[in-house]
């Protein structure tokens, strides 16, 4: 007899927005974003010009057409356009940060072990190379309160701390990080921070100049929904003399009326497609446009729908939530129900998730943290609660 099949659920009205695949339950926006039709269609049009006068689009009207996607970011994120460069992604950024520190040796890096494991494995790097020493900070994990994070993280500084790296939303864990006020407990122990902000632009209001880390560095390919390759790069003005990208090229001699050194050295790395940079502009504004009350009730809503979809996670598969609802954002992670048998199974992706995509149509990543499995859940605007109700049924089933 075969086993009863599931109905797939219907989406919310903004999925004909999006180009994901036809009966693809879409929620791990977190992992990659997913970029808008009418933003990809913008795209082509700018790759389409691009082609038809390379010299024309990439070296005559490059600055015109980049200043003004800078511009609105600079809005967007609290921030004086100057201050700002364009990067690929925040991993880029982090590169950009550590590889220019002057390590000695002895010195420390600090973060936590919620960081994510391209960026810690810059620390490691650099720390190699100059003798000096990777420390991690123990944040719980259920986590119960915010403060815990501020005292996990202060317990690890010392007089050797040279730079903390701070999520501001973790990736695995979901959680968004008290980053204001570990910035200034940081800073009255004579403390640098290097944000590593990869979710926080979109999902949660920002404003650099209040905040003012040393650095920060956030994706806007996810909750922006820019497209691919599309992030940025922010540091304050007394941190910005020294700093080069990950690929140095013309800007360190050849200033641009207008724009800071900073940008000089960031702005061009060689011969590449830069339309998703120029695409960030018009995505704060299309998604900005989505609801009546524009960004900040975008923000909110999601929010929102990530609450409720863990609350009917946690209720159908009878687990406890691992945080408080104020520490969320527009993700949340759940643990697995306890017949879910350990898995210790070579490969990139668990398997388990791989059916889960396979049988059911549903792409959610698998975790696992502290010894336990977990999965965790996105809500995008174009996600509807009966995708987690499903989501439920087809974990039960699986």
């Amino acid at each position: 007899m075969k086993p009863p099949q599931l109905a797939r659920p219907a989406p919310s009205r903004f999925r004909r927005l999006w180009a994901l695949a036809p009966g693809t339950v879409f929620l791990n926006h977190g992992s990659f974003g997913a970029c808008p039709r009418p933003i990809l269609k913008f795209q082509a049009e700018l790759r389409a010009q691009m082609e038809a006068e390379p010299v024309q689009f990439l070296w005559r009207r490059y600055e015109e057409r980049l200043e003004p996607a800078r511009a609105e970011l600079a809005r967007f994120v609290g921030a004086q356009a100057r201050d700002l460069a364009f990067v690929t992604n925040a991993t880029t950024g982090v590169n950009a940060v550590v590889r220019s520190l002057k390590l000695r040796r002895g010195d420390e890096l600090l973060t936590t072990n919620r960081d994510y494991n391209a960026c810690r494995n810059v620390l490691v790097e650099a720390a190699r190379r100059a003798g000096a020493k990777v420390v991690v900070a123990r944040v719980p994990f259920p986590l119960r309160h915010a403060e815990d994070v501020l005292e996990a993280v202060l317990r690890a500084v010392t007089k050797r701390t040279r730079l903390a790296m701070i999520d501001h939303v973790t990736s695995d864990t979901g959680l968004v990080l008290p980053i204001a006020r570990v910035i200034r407990a940081l800073e009255t122990r004579g403390v640098e921070t290097l944000v590593d902000g990869a979710h926080a632009p979109g999902m949660v209001p920002l404003d650099l100049r209040k905040l003012r880390p040393a650095y920060y560095t956030g994706n806007l390919h996810k909750w922006v929904c820019a497209p691919k390759g599309a992030a940025f790069l922010w540091a304050r003005e007394d941190r910005q003399d020294g700093l080069q990208p990950a690929v140095i090229s013309h800007g360190n001699n050849r200033p641009r009326r207008g724009c800071s050194a900073f940008q000089d050295r960031f702005d061009w790395g060689g011969t590449f497609d830069p339309t998703a940079w120029l695409c960030v502009g018009e995505a704060i504004r299309w998604m900005g446009r989505l609801l009546p009350g524009g960004w900040p009730e975008l923000r909110a809503r999601n929010h929102a729908l990530a609450v409720r979809a863990r609350r009917i996670l946690c209720d159908r598969l009878k687990v406890e939530p691992p945080c408080p609802d104020n520490l969320l954002g527009s993700l949340a992670t759940v643990p697995l129900p306890g017949q879910y048998p350990d898995s210790r199974e070579p490969g990139k992706i668990d398997a388990q998730q791989l059916r889960l995509h396979d049988k059911f149509g549903i792409e959610v990543p698998f975790v696992r943290i502290e010894q336990r499995r977990w999965f965790r859940v996105s809500a995008q605007i174009y996600n509807s609660p009966a995708e987690y109700e499903y989501l439920a049924d087809a974990l039960r089933m699986l």
